[in-house]
């Protein structure tokens, strides 16, 4: 049986997918964050939830131009998500398993990206 929900095209893109799935794995790397560091979790959360967002609404532009602009953003705010992890790492915030399966993620959703905006 299949799904009923509507979809839209957007949601067809590996990159999309991937970036929903980086997504779903920086919620839960939140969730172990401790107290004082609420500064780089709500940066952590911003720049996650950029990606798709900043896909989707590329995807959605008429023009390849505009189209760009936003797969741009998109591959901007996923090295901030890298920048991020590595701060994570060096402050003993994430394991290591965490850590490889979150950085091959973006490693795979920014290759994309470039490919995209260009």
């Amino acid at each position: 049986m299949q799904d009923a929900t509507p979809r839209l095209h957007h949601e067809d893109l590996d990159s999309y997918q991937a970036s929903i799935a980086f997504l779903a794995l920086a919620a839960k790397l939140l969730d172990q964050f401790p107290r004082g560091y609420g500064t780089m979790a709500d940066q952590l959360k911003r720049a996650s939830l950029s990606v798709p967002l900043n896909l989707a609404e590329g995807y959605g532009k008429r023009s390849q131009v505009d189209r760009a602009r936003f797969y741009d953003i998109a591959r901007g705010s996923a090295h901030e998500c890298g920048a991020l992890l590595d701060a994570t790492r060096v402050l003993g915030l994430v394991d290591e398993r965490t850590f490889l399966d979150a950085k091959t993620l973006l490693h795979r959703i920014i290759s994309m990206l470039v490919k995209m905006s260009s």
